[in-house]
């Protein structure tokens, strides 16, 4: 389960430096402002390759994937998740799994703890200022708009069973994008598939017992003193 999240990136954008994900992330992406209390719903910023031009873009996409064939933006069920075990038969996501996966770079994330009416968030960072989670994409078009027009990026984060650190949190834990498979995920030419679904899910693992988290005050609004420990 992933429901909020942090985005903050680093003013000269060296965040990434080292790693795969670094030439994704040369500049921030067109209207980003910080937040440390993002929703589904919301624009969340993702990293994609173009599929005509094969460009590298960091761009805002709406949270929750709409599947093609949807008559309006929101869906009926919740999409701002979707389950790595089922995501190769699910109608919803199973064609972006082939060939429009992104990668979401967050800079932490919530997860809550505790019996119903009492639950606690808890901030959740990674070993680095920006974790990157697996995730699908999708273009929506408004019906009856034209070509050039009505169109939405929509996009969801893939989960798996918790493992590390989350294990004491919550069942479910985001996919965190290993380096190691980060240039596959994002290449179009690659072809999506139950294995490279499975690769990434396990590659999460490790990532898992990374991480650093600590409780905080119930969320309200929108700063830097949410993630501050309660």
């Amino acid at each position: 389960m992933c429901g909020r999240v942090i985005v903050d990136y680093d003013e000269n954008m060296d965040v990434a430096s080292g790693t795969e994900l670094s030439a994704w992330m040369q500049q921030r992406p067109e209207g980003y402002e910080a937040t440390w209390n993002l929703k589904p719903t919301q624009d969340l910023p993702i990293a994609l390759t173009d599929h005509k031009t094969g460009e590298r873009q960091l761009r805002y996409a709406y949270w929750s994937l709409v599947p093609i064939w949807s008559k309006e933006l929101k869906t009926k069920f919740p999409t701002f998740n979707a389950r790595s075990e089922t995501v190769t038969e699910k109608a919803s996501f199973k064609n972006p799994v082939k060939g429009r996966r992104c990668v979401i770079p967050v800079s932490g994330f919530y997860e809550w703890t505790g019996p119903k009416g009492k639950r606690t968030p808890h901030a959740i960072f990674g070993p680095a200022p920006v974790i990157p989670m697996a995730g699908l994409y999708s273009w929506w078009h408004e019906p009856g708009a034209g070509d050039d027009e009505g169109w939405h990026l929509t996009a969801t984060i893939l989960t798996r069973a918790s493992a590390g650190v989350m294990a004491d949190l919550h069942d479910r834990m985001p996919v965190f994008m290993s380096d190691e498979l980060l240039h596959d995920w994002l290449d179009p030419k690659t072809e999506g598939d139950r294995l490279l679904v499975d690769a990434v899910s396990e590659a999460a693992v490790p990532i898992s017992g990374q991480l650093r988290e600590w409780p905080v005050a119930p969320l309200r609004g929108d700063g830097p003193e949410l993630i501050e420990p309660a």
